[in-house]
């Protein structure tokens, strides 16, 4: 049976790796004592809801400032709650020197950008257009009650629209930019043979999210795509069709512009004089974001996984040339065939059948 990667992603920090020989030496528990009180806290982690609090008017990203009408017009809008935590506030990746001259890289949340990448494929049913949108988020925050497990640095999620040959949206996939928390949605202008078999009729279930099993373009005038996510873990919470003017009128959102940048810029961020790349470029670290190696994942994770840096961020792009698949699937033996770059490949994967 499949498994999304999103079903065990896991982690914590450093004061738990010194933490837990404490608990063994002082107390006198079994190995085997631990695992079994650590790991319904780590499930519980993926999917801990939290209730948001009530807000009268919502963050809303919209994307702005590019030529391409095809980019501007299928960017979707991303609404964050409880913008008062900075770590909630999409920003641009950002790099400078500390005190010591070392580089470090951070997302800058006073510049908020959306970063965009195009790629067409070819199924035996016909062209496609995939619009790939990323952004980041400072971090997820160290938490214990409620137990957040992806907390790290740079965090970030990709939002991929699946366009027709008549530029018609049919599929939206989200995804963090780790490769977990999967989520293929269709719309109705998919036809209903290229589903996977027996796709549910109401909603689907992304590891606690409930997410809609078809988004409705239906008699839609001006349709734009709303991705909600929820506030801490920055995970998507529900993805919704609304009417682009309704919106912008509405008085229950803050509407904060967002520069579309091409994705090729994450790999020359400015930094005085010169640029550097968000992701490594050399050494096992290869292909994945600065600063966004998560331990715990790594602790739970790297031996079913075969993967030590299993929870990382990391870059969206060829294998052949990152040294670094974006997989889909914990298990090993599916890692090329989960490869979301690969995307015929990954779709055929998961059971699509386009």
């Amino acid at each position: 049976m499949k498994m999304h990667l999103s079903s065990l992603k896991c982690q914590t920090n450093q004061t738990h790796k010194m933490f837990l020989p404490f608990c063994l030496r002082s107390i006198k528990v079994k190995p085997i004592q631990i695992l079994m009180l650590f790991v319904p806290l780590v499930f519980s982690g993926c999917a801990y809801h939290q209730k948001i609090p009530f807000e009268k008017t919502k963050t809303l990203y919209q994307g702005q400032d590019v030529n391409d009408s095809l980019i501007l017009g299928q960017t979707p809008f991303l609404l964050t709650h409880s913008s008062t935590s900075t770590y909630n506030r999409i920003g641009r990746p950002s790099a400078r020197y500390d005190d010591q001259g070392e580089e470090q890289i951070y997302v800058d949340i006073e510049h908020p950008v959306i970063y965009y990448l195009k790629r067409n494929f070819i199924t035996q049913k016909g062209p496609y257009t995939n619009l790939i949108y990323r952004v980041h988020f400072p971090k997820v925050p160290f938490s214990l009650f409620p137990f957040y497990i992806t907390a790290g640095k740079n965090i970030g999620l990709l939002v991929v629209i699946t366009l027709d040959a008549a530029k018609r949206p049919v599929l939206v996939t989200t995804v963090g930019t780790c490769g977990c928390y999967l989520a293929i949605v269709p719309t109705t202008f998919l036809p209903r043979d290229s589903l996977p078999l027996k796709w549910p009729d109401d909603s689907i279930d992304i590891y606690g999210e409930r997410l809609p099993s078809c988004l409705n373009f239906t008699n839609m005038k001006n349709p734009k795509l709303l991705i909600y996510l929820r506030p801490g873990v920055h995970r998507v919470m529900d993805i919704a069709v609304v009417d682009e003017g309704t919106i912008k009128k509405s008085t229950h959102f803050t509407i904060i512009p967002a520069s579309l940048k091409p994705m090729q810029e994450l790999e020359r961020i400015p930094i005085d004089s010169r640029t550097t790349s968000f992701y490594y470029n050399k050494g096992v670290l290869k292909g994945h974001v600065k600063g966004s190696v998560k331990p715990w994942e790594s602790i739970f994770l790297s031996l079913p996984s075969l993967d030590f840096f299993v929870g990382s961020d990391k870059i969206y792009g060829d294998r052949k040339e990152t040294e670094n698949p974006f997989y889909t699937s914990l298990k090993p033996w599916n890692r090329e065939a989960s490869d979301m770059w690969d995307f015929v490949t990954f779709l055929k994967f998961w059971g699509w059948r386009l």
